[in-house]
């Protein structure tokens, strides 16, 4: 019997970019309205101007934390879509890749928890009182510090994942290799998040770099798709072979 042509992956490739819009759209919003960190103006290392600055802007602060998980469901969503898009190309490959990327949401999601631990260390319970203001200050900014660092782990999972994105796109034939090549090569920045002191020291070129990595691809599936020929090409083949 002659075997089925699969269906075309052009609608699938314009929702993976679409849900790609959505994941940077709440992230960002989620970034900036989250103050004392990267947000509305917190002051690094200064306990006592943060906790006020997170107090003072209690609802957008717990926005930005809502916005930010919804940001991670997002990608959970997104990595889903990459696997079903790229899966012919090497089920391996394609099974690795989703898996570094969903370790790094979930610990991503557990890092939201140290985001908003200050709010309840900061809310004035009862309880609370056998600390100082400023010892409760300062555990504050302690939690913010651990998500940070928690951050710097799942920014490694992310790294390796866009590695093995990188390694598909560029062998696919069905997406533009100049973008499996720059995913690629921003994972390696963010591997770069290993050694904490040296990614500080180059983190604006790192954010950049990833911005426009994953931009660019978020486009071309949003506005171009793939090639339809190529990818049901590949398709066919792998499930021959299967």
């Amino acid at each position: 019997m002659r075997a089925v042509a699969p269906a075309s992956p052009r609608p699938r490739a314009r929702i993976t970019g679409v849900v790609y819009l959505l994941f940077f759209l709440t992230g960002i919003l989620g970034a900036v309205l989250t103050p004392a960190t990267n947000g509305l103006g917190g002051v690094p290392g200064d306990a006592a101007a943060t906790a006020h600055t997170i107090l003072a802007h209690e609802v957008l602060y717990r926005w930005g934390w809502a916005l930010s998980l919804i940001s991670t469901a997002f990608y959970v969503a997104l990595i889903t879509l990459f696997y079903q898009l790229f899966r012919p190309v090497s089920r391996s490959h394609t099974l690795l890749a989703t898996s570094f990327g969903l370790v790094g949401c979930a610990i991503g999601a557990f890092g939201g928890l140290f985001q908003l631990a200050p709010l309840v260390v900061l809310e004035g319970s009862p309880y609370l009182s056998a600390f100082t203001a400023n010892q409760l200050q300062a555990l504050a900014l302690m939690f913010l510090n651990l998500n940070a660092q928690v951050g710097n782990i799942a920014l490694v999972f992310f790294g390796v994942f866009q590695l093995f994105l990188g390694y598909l796109i560029f062998r696919s034939t069905f997406l533009p290799r100049i973008l499996g090549a720059l995913i690629a090569l921003a994972g390696v920045g963010w591997l770069i998040f290993l050694s904490p002191t040296i990614a500080n020291s180059l983190l604006i070129y790192l954010e950049v770099l990833g911005f426009v990595a994953e931009a660019a691809l978020m486009l071309w599936l949003l506005v171009r798709g793939v090639n339809v020929q190529r990818w049901q090409q590949i398709a066919s083949g792998s499930s021959q072979d299967a």
